[in-house]
């Protein structure tokens, strides 16, 4: 265990931009990212990306930036747009929440992809340049993925990413008049660096061929790292 006798709390986020090679994430600016934003997750042709979410679905055109604003700052979230670098379109949204910088811990939440970002590398490097802002740059000791337990992409997601199942908190909400119970998942700083290992390894241009194709999935090389991790423990 490590010592904490000297920990102090960490800083909370708030860079403009986290560079990455296929996306970027910007600090989300009304005047700058709500047309984009309305048009990859905004409207009724993308209402069921927010069927699992605690609020309504965003609505498209000059309507959405107040709704969004009015959300983010009533649960003080810290939002972020998802960037294409190649062609500079908005391609969805995340946001830090449940922000505890005395305790080196907060939440990724709200994750609304395009459908042009769902199930994509650059999907994946989004969440991999959000986990390593908080554990390289913040210091953080914790960080947390939560979601309406019948949300099964979402937690196949969280487990794909690197987060840890924690369990179900029951009857947790009241949400669009029915019941929330809420799996939690989460990744800490002793977890990372083979969580960050295994992310590098497979966003590597080599990991794909001429047409975009993965040679090995994200998913395998967790298993394989979880099982070399078993073993290791077994010869100890």
């Amino acid at each position: 265990m490590k010592d904490l006798s000297n920990f102090s709390p960490r800083p909370l986020p708030g860079a403009s931009s986290l560079p990455g090679r296929l996306v970027r994430l910007e600090a989300y600016q009304a005047d700058q990212h709500a047309p984009g934003l309305a048009k990859a997750v905004g409207g009724p042709e993308n209402a069921d990306t927010w069927t699992f979410m605690p609020f309504a679905p965003f609505p498209a055109g000059e309507a959405f930036a107040p709704a969004f604003k009015s959300v983010s700052i009533e649960r003080g979230w810290l939002p972020y747009v998802i960037i294409d670098n190649s062609s500079n379109e908005i391609l969805g949204t995340a946001s830090f929440m449940r922000l505890r910088p005395e305790h080196g811990s907060c939440e990724v939440g709200c994750v609304a992809f395009s459908d042009k970002l769902k199930r994509t590398a650059h999907a994946s490097e989004a969440m991999y340049l959000m986990a390593r802002y908080v554990f390289d740059e913040l210091d953080y000791r914790r960080y947390e993925w939560k979601c309406h337990n019948e949300n099964l992409a979402s937690r196949r997601a969280a487990a794909r990413f690197g987060f840890q199942y924690e369990g179900v908190f029951r009857n947790d909400m009241v949400m669009k008049g029915k019941n929330r119970d809420t799996a939690w998942f989460a990744m800490t700083d002793d977890d990372w660096p083979y969580i960050r290992a295994d992310f590098e390894a497979w966003l590597a241009p080599e990991n794909f061929d001429t047409d975009g194709i993965q040679k090995i999935s994200l998913s395998s090389l967790r298993a394989r790292r979880a099982q070399q991790q078993q073993q290791q423990q077994q010869q100890q």
